[in-house]
């Protein structure tokens, strides 16, 4: 008999499917939202719905040479996390109390965005930046985060 993968493994392989999807040229990142081991909606990384895709030349802070964590407010693209919230948000669907599954672990922007959403749990399988100002916040918050179980 096939072992099946634990509720983690699967849902983190979907998000890393997901994230095949992104049109950024810097960074591939996905993000699926769960609600009762059910999807709920999912995002990738990339530039705005009708906006020229990045690696096409549609964000110019992807396309230059900045480094890594610097000229963000220059960036346009929208992150995994932001775009699987907003999606959800875009067909009518509450993710409250929800868990969403990251490749990233998120960044301080859509941390905030991730609290006001009201999703409970982020589960991610790398390290992004800002991780400790990120863990005081969903502390504070009372949201677990927490690496995938591997």
């Amino acid at each position: 008999m096939k072992n099946r993968p634990g509720w983690d493994e699967y849902f983190m392989k979907i998000a890393d499917a997901t994230a095949t999807r992104s049109n950024c040229c810097r960074r591939h990142v996905g993000a699926v939202i769960v609600r009762d081991c059910r999807i709920v909606s999912t995002g990738y990384n990339g530039t705005p719905r009708g906006i020229k895709n990045c690696f096409d030349g549609g964000c110019p802070r992807c396309n230059s040479s900045a480094t890594t964590g610097e000229k963000l407010d220059e960036c346009i693209c929208c992150h995994a996390e932001e775009n699987a919230i907003v999606q959800a948000a875009y067909h009518g669907v509450s993710v409250k109390d929800s868990t969403i599954y990251t490749t990233y672990s998120p960044c301080l922007y859509c941390s905030k965005m991730i609290i006001n959403a009201g999703i409970r749990e982020v589960v991610y399988s790398q390290i992004y930046t800002f991780e400790d100002r990120v863990k005081n916040l969903f502390a504070e918050a009372g949201i677990i985060m927490r690496e995938a179980k591997k």
